[in-house]
């Protein structure tokens, strides 16, 4: 029995798949494997969910969402997707801070991956996290909060730890946005003023097509309230809602054009309603510490000619800093430089790589859900409290039943 990932670069080799729907069915399905992997809504383009045994899905772990609004929380399955949460905390006047640009993740692998959205005052995903419920390998129900001396190992977890049956996250009163888009903005200014760009509004991103490597072909701001960005560069708002694509319909981009709107309808980049693509793509990206943000940019800037056959669109982001041991942004601000390419992995395999290795310099760290070489050393030395996650995943899981090939870097710590 196999399946794809949302991409259909990575194909599973499992022999069997399991869908339970609540906790005794998960400890069901864990007493009976001898290895298994959890898997959220298949958007990660490594073999992190892989195994040759169990693929527990958690796509039917989906409680509804109890809203606590003493304590600002909602608790919610984790096989849930934020575009499923966002509209029932809308009906009750609630929001989420952020939301990563495709609102059809599940909320239980993207906070396991440490997936983000955008903002210099914004955290990650994973960041929101009040409180877990996992299910470990031996069946125990584990109920991790912040005031947990686990907590900050356990929310970024890899799938290492057990299985994510329930998630509580921080709300805030709901609130609208204003998106906009800039276009070609000098790359230049970009870096020059690189604090006030991205501090421009609530959430900005930067988009390159590398067509023109010295050219910022377009800038996203998403504005709360009646706030205007303030862009250096004298550039143009976009005359129409646009694509970051070239050539692509806009049609499954959220509303643009200043227009109001409610945080569920403009903090991501697409719809849930739409499709943004077909999948037909590969995706990295490198996490770097907000000090070091422009050095980096300027060392992918001289790989350009490299990146460019290969390249469908990079987005930079960034996102404040946290306690949590696998997090991007563990110990500082971080910006994130993601890469969309085409679907031609041997190719943009070795670019990667060859990314990888120009940004070490400036402490980066790969995403744990996007294609990376996954070194060992690096990995040790970007993620200081490692070596305490792999002591945690032994922990949580003594016989080893959750480990694959993915997770091997854990094993020599």
């Amino acid at each position: 029995m196999t399946q794809a990932n949302w991409a259909g670069n990575v194909r599973f080799g499992a022999r069997r798949i399991e869908t339970p729907a609540d906790v005794d069915e998960v400890r069901t399905v864990l007493a009976s494997a001898e290895h298994v992997r959890p898997l959220g809504s298949g958007h990660s383009f490594t073999l992190i969910a892989d195994t040759d045994d169990t693929l527990l899905s958690t796509a039917r772990l989906t409680s509804p969402p109890r809203i606590d609004a003493a304590a600002r929380t909602v608790t919610v399955g984790g096989g849930t997707r934020y575009g499923e949460l966002a509209p029932a905390l809308e009906a009750e006047g609630w929001a989420l801070a952020n939301l990563a640009s495709l609102p059809h993740i599940s909320i239980a692998g993207a906070i396991a991956t440490g997936t983000h959205g955008s903002g210099d005052g914004v955290g990650t995903l994973s960041s929101a996290v009040s409180s877990l419920e996992i299910v470990t390998p031996p069946g125990e129900v584990v109920r991790v909060g912040r005031e947990d001396a686990d907590f900050d190992g356990a929310v970024v977890s890899l799938g290492a730890l057990g299985v994510v049956t329930e998630v509580t996250l921080d709300i805030e009163p709901t609130f609208a946005i204003r998106q906009r888009v800039y276009e070609s903005l000098p790359l230049d200014v970009a870096l020059a003023e690189f604090d006030a760009v991205m501090g421009a509004a609530y959430s900005v991103s930067l988009f390159l097509r590398w067509n023109d490597p010295d050219v910022v072909d377009q800038v996203w701001t998403k504005a709360r309230g009646d706030a205007s960005p303030r862009l250096p560069g004298g550039i143009a708002e976009a005359a129409e809602q646009v694509h970051m694509l070239a050539g692509v319909s806009p049609a499954a981009t959220t509303a643009q054009r200043g227009e109001p709107g409610p945080w569920l309808d403009r903090l991501a980049h697409f719809r849930l309603s739409h499709t943004p693509s077909n999948g037909a793509e590969l995706q990295s990206e490198i996490l770097v510490p907000r000090a070091h943000a422009v050095e980096a940019i300027r060392a992918v800037r001289a790989l350009a000619e490299d990146i460019a056959p290969l390249i469908l669109v990079t987005e930079v982001r960034s996102m404040r800093a946290d306690d949590l041991w696998l997090s991007p942004a563990y110990g500082h601000d971080a910006v994130g430089l993601h890469f969309t390419w085409q679907p031609r992995q041997r190719e943009v395999e070795a670019v990667v790589a060859k990314i990888e290795r120009a940004l070490e310099p400036y402490g980066a760290r790969p995403h744990w859900g996007k294609l990376t070489r996954l070194d060992p050393e690096v990995l040790a030395a970007v993620w200081p409290r490692l070596a305490d996650f792999a002591a945690l995943a032994r922990r949580y899981d003594p016989d080893g039943r959750l480990r694959n090939p993915f997770l091997s870097f854990l094993d020599a710590l």
